[in-house]
């Protein structure tokens, strides 16, 4: 485990999957503990792809792959390469067993930075492929609800209206559902989560508040450059909602499975790199 302090703050980050364990901010935890109960992760990295695959598989050059939802970075270790009071900075590369799922060579940096009550989490993946690589990334923190998500709201930085795509298992049907009608303010309900996640699609807004309407605590994201959005909590009374800035979105259900044209995949070129940056930013009132 990597701890970081910076100020009233303290981060810890586990190397496997170079996942965000804990925001403890002035007496105050911000992020979900992992009860088992409902759900043992906490902040998984989801790298390369972003949700399920139809028949959790895809095809490149007429090559059949399985790749499980989410695919494979949550559950490898990282390498700590860099660690400093408030910057921990850690990486990820292909090997043999990766390119049996993922037939590619590449590296994933993840770098936390902590300044008092504020963390910024930068992800950048490089192709080391002589040809183009296919990939998505994305975030999926869960944000402690000690007293459960209906007493919070997700305040959205412009006006936003809000179809969230059905899902189909893993998969997303073609239809919506009208979540939010020209409105920045969604007072969160458990019963948005009986079938699985919200999922939108290329908001207005940059970031989102994650407020507690009683006393004022909460968190902002900042997620610039992200096209797709998800909220999701496993079921009623689950302690926590997951905010989830991702650059990749699942399979739809009649997808064609082949990766180049898969919606929202990210494709870069033989030694490109792709940064993305978003934020957290503790709120306390």
């Amino acid at each position: 485990m990597v701890e970081l302090k910076n100020g009233g703050t303290t981060v810890k980050i586990n190397e496997v999957g170079a996942e965000l364990q804990s925001i403890f901010h002035n007496g105050t935890e911000f992020i979900w503990t992992g009860d088992p109960k409902f759900w043992t992760g906490r902040a998984p990295i989801l790298f390369p792809i972003c949700g399920g695959l139809k028949d959790d598989a895809y095809f490149w050059n007429g090559e059949k792959y399985c790749l499980p939802k989410h695919g494979f970075a949550r559950h490898s270790r990282f390498m700590t390469e860099k660690k400093t009071e408030n910057t921990a900075e850690f990486s990820l590369c292909s090997n043999t067993e990766s390119k049996t799922n993922y037939p590619f060579d590449w590296k994933l940096k993840v770098t936390y930075v902590l300044n008092d009550g504020e963390l910024n989490i930068e992800y950048c993946v490089t192709n080391l492929s002589s040809g183009i690589m296919p990939f998505s990334i994305g975030a999926h923190e869960a944000y402690l609800c000690p007293d459960g998500i209906e007493e919070y709201d997700i305040i959205f930085e412009k006006e936003e209206t809000l179809d969230s795509y059905i899902l189909d298992g893993n998969l997303l049907e073609h239809n919506t559902i009208r979540i939010l009608d020209r409105g920045r303010m969604l007072p969160l309900k458990y019963d948005y989560f009986e079938v699985d996640a919200l999922v939108f699609k290329h908001l207005n807004s940059n970031s989102v508040v994650l407020k507690n309407r009683v006393n004022g605590r909460g968190v902002k994201l900042s997620f610039k450059n992200f096209p797709y959005f998800l909220l999701w909590t496993i079921k009623k009374d689950a302690p926590y909602i997951c905010i989830e800035p991702w650059y990749g979105i699942q399979d739809s259900v009649d997808s064609n499975q082949d990766l180049l044209d898969k919606e929202g995949i990210i494709k870069l070129n033989s030694g490109e790199s792709k940064t993305l940056i978003h934020t957290i930013t503790l709120i306390e009132e």
